[in-house]
């Protein structure tokens, strides 16, 4: 029996790069993506994308093998109206530049992680105990270095709170435990990793990381067929990916834009490479 895996695929770099690791792995996975009133509700479509994109390759080769992925969307309507956060639809501007403490507090969604995690760990527990049997499930979560300064449910305290809680008010919670193998390494750590999973799994990196979204402040543009969202590269969240694209050495496939229309990578890359120098001088 494969080992299996709840994973938050929340159509970011990170929580993508982390299903191609379990992928790459050997696990069987179930995604689940929040809609929770999110400004750039494309991360949602991006999820969606790439998960057909791997499906279609799955079972294809024996020497790439790996089990097609289960998606589901989990749609939180209303709770957007009750939130204080730049991210939702309503909040404040979403900060732009470096991404630091005192600009991207804006960007915390309060108890955010408490409220994905208990839905995760139902649909775990529920995994680990179908059919009247037992079996080991794994709840992962992409959350890396540089979440943990900015957001306090990213931190390990927290998630070792959480799985107590859990483990308070279930019963056969043994079966479920929490899997964060990005924990102590940063964005480009993991964009490094995901290089290397696309090549075990035989998946091409550019139709992979253009399936993702890591801007909170996304454009849309008319284009002749039809309408096409592009990523920012000023808000905090981009800078922080297209640095890590520039310290791989390749283009980021995503698509750039500003205010004025869409941008090619170079003008992005020059923008961050700007803040950068700022940000070390």
């Amino acid at each position: 029996m494969k080992k299996q895996a709840v994973l938050s695929l929340s159509g970011g770099m990170d929580s993508s790069t982390l299903l191609l690791h379990l992928l790459s792995a050997g696990y069987k996975v179930t995604a689940l993506s929040f809609d929770y009133g999110q400004k750039h509700r494309i991360e949602l479509e991006r999820a969606q994308q790439l998960v057909h994109y791997i499906n279609s390759q799955a079972e294809h080769e024996d020497e790439h093998y790996f089990t097609k992925v289960k998606h589901q969307i989990i749609t939180l309507g209303g709770l957007s109206e009750l939130l204080n956060s730049a991210l939702v639809t309503g909040g404040k501007d979403v900060p732009e530049g470096h991404y630091e403490q005192d600009n991207m507090k804006a960007t915390v969604v309060p108890n955010r992680n408490k409220i994905f995690s208990s839905i995760i760990q139902a649909v775990a527990l529920s995994i680990a105990t179908q059919n009247d049997e037992k079996r080991d499930v794994a709840i992962a979560m992409g959350i890396h270095a540089g979440d943990h300064t900015i957001y306090p449910d990213c931190r390990k305290e927290f998630r070792n709170a959480d799985q107590l809680a859990f483990e308070l008010g279930n019963w056969d919670y043994s079966l479920v435990k929490h899997y964060t193998p990005f924990l102590y390494v940063n964005k480009f750590d993991i964009l490094e990793h995901g290089v290397e999973c696309c090549k075990q799994l035989g998946l091409k990196f550019d139709e992979v990381y253009s399936r993702t979204n890591t801007s909170y402040k996304p454009i849309q543009f008319q284009t002749p067929v039809g309408p096409r969202w592009y990523s920012d590269y000023k808000s905090a969240a981009s800078v922080e990916r297209i640095e890590a694209f520039i310290k791989l050495g390749r283009p980021d496939p995503v698509l750039y834009a500003d205010e004025t229309g869409p941008v090619n990578w170079e003008t992005a890359k020059a923008h961050v490479e700007k803040i950068l120098a700022e940000h070390t001088s």
